[in-house]
């Protein structure tokens, strides 16, 4: 009797871990995915500082965050694609130790441009292994309760991984330095890369070729748009260089339309747009992400600035925001068998626009607990409902080897939006900034002394109060745009997302969605 030899994908797929390994797997994944978000805001914390030492504009300080997003969110869908060709795990450990040897990178710079270099090259890392550890819970646990359980569990650290940035932030720039902020991620790094290959089974391998002009036409394309619109910011809308930047940006983008149409793998499969409520899911994450990394980036500098918080003390007044996500993230994630995805999706996105809109309300007057506290826990709940039904909605009637796409695709609309949104916001900024600026710089002026004359002179910089007028009147403005889309969001989630009877069933686990693979 002969017996046949194992095909590829026997040799390459291994068995689901079970039981603790399951529990010690979701450990690793959702602690890479802790970091990598983590880092977007651990840094915020520390931008006052950042900017006196390595001697930042307001406007240019931005930089910092989008160095960031955008090489994140420009190459999630590169990352996801490698995970799919070369073996998921063997992409994350990768993803992972680039991320930590990036920040080590970051924590010793001395200029403005090392600091911009080392923040690129962690989207790098962030890109390739966070779309890897979404795929990973898709090939490690079950489809129905015990997977919705871990998206829960994943969704909530990428929502609430934010607000803990702030409180370790704020932690580390306080007790020790701002560099710090970027060293400990190193040996974070390193214990997920030792753990990775003990608990982490690898996914099957599948043949495809990587989209490579794709990543670079969409990446720069992005970069060009930020670019134009922080640059308007500076030097306004007339300014050669912001034309230009848009005019690049637009030809970029064209082109890279151009290239996924005619690719036979490409980083962006189209046809996922196709799906009603896909395509809803990802015009709804563009918008939330537009909305709150604007949101915690101008409450940071606000909470410092002009209340006055130390480091420490700004990461504690976050801490409620991590708390109020947590809740709602495992309370949405047991209620979407029974009610699906868009009730949460709509109520999430109320609560959004709410707590937005609350805020615009900020003046030089405002405390923390009479102005801060309140929204951001309402805005924060709309956070924790919408987190986790975007991410099983985005995630559906999707073949396995597409798997790695669909993630990535769902985390680059995040990091995209969000630094879009954050480089529209800041415009705005700059534009209320310096109209308010034009009131305030004859007053200061006349009543400041000679050697506080000498001091604008030689900064540009109002000292308070005339400053924190300055700085109020930019950041409600950015509130006000930021509130702007949340609304859309609440639109496309009302108008778009339409959820059909075998969307319930597949997420109680009764079987798969037709037409998925």
């Amino acid at each position: 009797m002969s017996t046949s030899k194992p095909t590829t994908s026997q040799k390459t797929a291994a068995p689901k871990p079970g039981g603790e390994g399951k529990g010690i797997a979701l450990f690793v994944i959702a602690s890479c995915q802790l970091m990598v978000v983590l880092d977007i805001t651990i840094v915020n914390i520390a931008l006052p500082h950042i900017q006196s030492a390595l001697d930042f504009s307001t406007t240019s300080l931005s930089w910092v965050v989008n160095a960031y997003t955008l090489t994140f969110g420009g190459l999630l869908l590169l990352g996801g694609r490698a995970g799919d060709i070369l073996g998921r795990r063997r992409v994350f450990i990768f993803g992972v130790l680039l991320f930590g040897l990036a920040s080590l990178l970051g924590g010793f710079a001395q200029e403005s441009w090392q600091l911009l270099a080392a923040r690129a090259l962690q989207g790098v890392g962030g890109a390739i292994a966070s779309p890897t550890s979404l795929s990973l819970i898709t090939t490690t646990f079950d489809e129905g309760p015990e997977r919705n359980r871990a998206f829960g569990v994943f969704a909530g650290v990428s929502a609430g991984g934010g607000a803990i940035g702030l409180l370790a932030g704020g932690i580390l720039v306080e007790w020790l330095d701002w560099r710090w902020v970027f060293f400990v991620n190193v040996p974070i790094a390193v214990l997920i890369a030792f753990l990775t290959p003990r608990h982490v089974k690898e996914s099957e391998r599948h043949p495809g070729h990587f989209d490579v002009l794709g990543a670079l036409t969409s990446t720069l394309g992005m970069v060009a748009l930020v670019y134009g619109f922080i640059r308007a910011a500076q030097e306004g809308w007339r300014d050669p260089y912001t034309l230009g930047s848009f005019a690049a940006a637009v030809v970029l983008l064209v082109a890279f339309i151009f290239v996924e149409r005619r690719s036979r793998q490409p980083i962006t499969p189209l046809h996922m747009f196709a799906d009603r409520n896909r395509a809803g899911t990802y015009g709804i994450m563009l918008c939330l992400a537009a909305a709150i990394f604007g949101m915690f980036f101008f409450l940071t500098l606000f909470v410092q600035t002009v209340l006055d918080f130390s480091p420490l003390q700004a990461g504690l007044a976050f801490l409620p925001v991590s708390a109020v996500i947590a809740v709602l993230a495992g309370v949405t994630s047991q209620f979407l068998p029974k009610l699906g995805p868009k009730p949460f999706m709509v109520m999430g996105s109320v609560c959004l626009a709410a707590g937005l809109s609350w805020l615009t309300l900020t003046d030089v007057h405002s405390t923390y607990l009479g102005s801060i506290l309140g929204p951001m826990l309402v805005l924060s709940a709309g956070m924790g409902m919408m987190f986790v039904s975007l991410t099983l909605m985005a995630l559906s009637n999707v073949a396995p080897q597409e798997a790695g796409a669909a993630s990535g695709l769902l985390n680059a609309t995040q990091q995209v939006g969000g630094s879009l949104g954050l480089s529209i916001l800041v415009t705005v900024f700059g534009t209320a900034s310096r109209n308010e600026a034009d009131e305030q710089v004859p007053a200061f002026l006349s009543q400041a002394g000679p050697l506080e004359k000498a001091q604008f002179a030689k900064t540009g910089q109002l000292p308070p109060p005339w400053g924190d007028q300055v700085l109020t009147s930019g950041v409600t403005a950015g509130f006000i745009v930021a509130a702007a889309f949340a609304i859309l969001a609440f639109v496309i989630s009302l108008v778009v997302i339409k959820v059909r009877p075998s969307d319930i069933e597949r997420l109680k686990g009764g079987g798969m969605m037709p037409g998925a693979g």
